[in-house]
C-alpha cells in the first residue's frame, strides 16, 4: 500500500525527576529523507540517534521534530556558607562598635547578595534516553499511521484516474480505426494511404500510452517509495499524448487527448505527495 508523506505524530512521556518529554512531528512533501530537530539546549549528543530513527521508518519526506521537556524538577538551591558567616562576624562586630543590642535576623542575612544562588539542574541526555527513545517510538508511530490513512486515500483518488485514463486510451485506439476506415475510402491509391498512415498513425503511441497505463496502475499495488516512480510514468505518459495530439486529424481523438492531458497532470499533482 502506497504511503502518503504528509502526516502528524505527537507523544508525551514522564520521566521522574525530570518532568515531561514532548515530542511533536510533522512530514510534508520532499524529493528525499530530510529531518530538522529542534531539541532542547544540551541535548545534541542524541541528534543522530533520533535522525536514524526516523531513518528506520520513513524513506521520503521532510520531517520536522520538535523536542521539549516541561514541568522540569524545581532548580537547585545554593547556600555559601563561609560568605554567610562572614556577614554574620561582620554584622555582630558593627553591634558591638555601635552598641546595638538587637540580633540581626537570619532573614536578614539569607537575603544578602551572594548568600543563596539559585542553580537550574542540568539534565543527562544519556541517562533519560530510555524515555526519550519511548517517546519518539510512539510519535514516529503516529506518524507513520496517518501517513498511511491519508496513502490510502491517495491510493483510491489515483486508481480512479488511472482508470479514466485507460478509457480514454481505448477510446481513441476505437476511433482511430474507424478514422482509418473512412478515410480509405477517400484515398485514390495505396501511395495515398500510405502517406496518410505515416503522418497521423498513432498506433505505437497509443500502445505505448497503453503499457503506461498499465504500469503506473500495477506501481500502485507496490510496497515502498514509489512516487518517484509513479511520477516519471506521469512523465511518459505526457510525452506520448502530446505526440497523439500533434499527430491527430480527428476533432474527437483531438478533444480527448486534451481531456488526457489534463487527467495526467491531476495526477502528477497527487503524485507529488506519494512516499
Amino acid at each position: 500500500m502506497i504511503q502518503s508523506m504528509t502526516g502528524f505524530g505527537t507523544a508525551d512521556k514522564n520521566i521522574n525527576g525530570f518532568g515531561t518529554i514532548s515530542v511533536e512531528l510533522r512530514s510534508t512533501n520532499h524529493k528525499f529523507l530530510e529531518t530538522v530537530l529542534h531539541l532542547p539546549e544540551g541535548f545534541l549528543a542524541v541528534e543522530d540517534r533520533l535522525k536514524k530513527m526516523v531513518e528506520s521508518s520513513l524513506k521520503r519526506g521532510r520531517v520536522t521534530c520538535v523536542i521539549s521537556i516541561v514541568g522540569k524538577s524545581l532548580p537547585e538551591v545554593t547556600v555559601n556558607k563561609q560568605l554567610f558567616l562572614r556577614y554574620l562576624k561582620t554584622t555582630r562586630e558593627l553591634r558591638k562598635q555601635c552598641g546595638i543590642e538587637e540580633e540581626v535576623s537570619i532573614d536578614t542575612l539569607i537575603n544578602l547578595p551572594g548568600v543563596i544562588s539559585l542553580s537550574e539542574r542540568k539534565i543527562s541526555p544519556n541517562r533519560i534516553w530510555p524515555g526519550f527513545k519511548k517517546a519518539m517510538e510512539s510519535a514516529l508511530g503516529d506518524l507513520v499511521a496517518m501517513r498511511s490513512r491519508e496513502g490510502q486515500a491517495l491510493s483510491v483518488h489515483l486508481k480512479s484516474g488511472v482508470e479514466e485514463l485507460r478509457q480514454s486510451s481505448e477510446f481513441i485506439k476505437e476511433r482511430f480505426k474507424k478514422v482509418v476506415r473512412e478515410k480509405s475510402e477517400q484515398f485514390k491509391n495505396d501511395v495515398e494511404r500510405s502517406v496518410f498512415l505515416k503522418e497521423s498513425d498513432i498506433t505505437e503511441e497509443t500502445d505505448r500510452l497503453t503499457y503506461h497505463i498499465k504500469n503506473f496502475k500495477n506501481k500502485l499495488g507496490s510496497s515502498g517509495p514509489i512516487g518517484k516512480e509513479l511520477d516519471f510514468i506521469c512523465q511518459e505518459m505526457q510525452r506520448e499524448a502530446n505526440t497523439i495530439g500533434a499527430k491527430s486529424v480527428d476533432v474527437q481523438v483531438s478533444g480527448r487527448v486534451v481531456q488526457i492531458k489534463s487527467q495526467i497532470e491531476k495526477l502528477r499533482e497527487q503524485v507529488q505527495n506519494v512516499e
